[in-house]
């Protein structure tokens, strides 16, 4: 496998420091980061603003396991704890693999107790769609369709209207 779109996001502690942690532990294998912006937490609201970015990742030895396992490993360095009793609550980090191509460019599809791909609901997520734009504005999320017409959905025009990007928070780790 060689290409994955992940996405970032950050809404306990140094927000942006986590999320810079993130595309320091990916190293190399990170080949283009989405600007940041903060959003309001979805799911759950009862907890503060999120920052998030979307990064492609490149790495033609990766399979997709081997992402999940990166993302894990980037959370548990930023001191991410699970509370199963709140699923969508806060977190130090959280890094989730939205969707990955194989070395012939085939998005991969999976159905896994941990691993589903693409991600199952990326395509209801504005603060997924919107920085993945930035770095690929003609992209498409396997199985759903162009970027562009998944974030131009109804649905989605509250999430749009509430993220703000925040250009003076680059992911430059240095």
């Amino acid at each position: 496998m060689s290409r994955a779109v992940l996405s970032i996001g950050s809404n306990l502690g140094d927000r942006i420091a986590n999320l810079r942690l993130a595309v320091k532990l990916l190293g190399d294998s990170v080949v283009l980061a989405s600007g940041v912006y903060e959003t309001p937490p979805w799911g759950d609201p009862d907890q503060p603003p999120y920052l998030n970015a979307v990064l492609l990742a490149s790495d033609p030895g990766a399979a997709p396991r081997d992402w999940l396992e990166r993302a894990h490993a980037c959370e548990a360095a930023a001191g991410r704890v699970r509370d199963p009793a709140r699923r969508f609550g806060p977190r130090t980090l959280d890094v989730d693999v939205i969707a990955v191509w194989d070395a012939d460019d085939q998005p991969v599809i999976r159905e896994e107790p941990d691993l589903v791909l693409p991600h199952p609901r990326a395509h209801e997520r504005a603060f997924v769609l919107r920085p993945w734009i930035d770095i690929q504005p003609y992209g498409q999320l396997p199985g759903h369709g162009w970027l562009t017409d998944l974030l131009n959905a109804p649905a989605l025009a509250d999430e749009i209207a509430a993220m703000q990007p925040r250009g003076d928070l680059p992911l430059e780790s240095t």
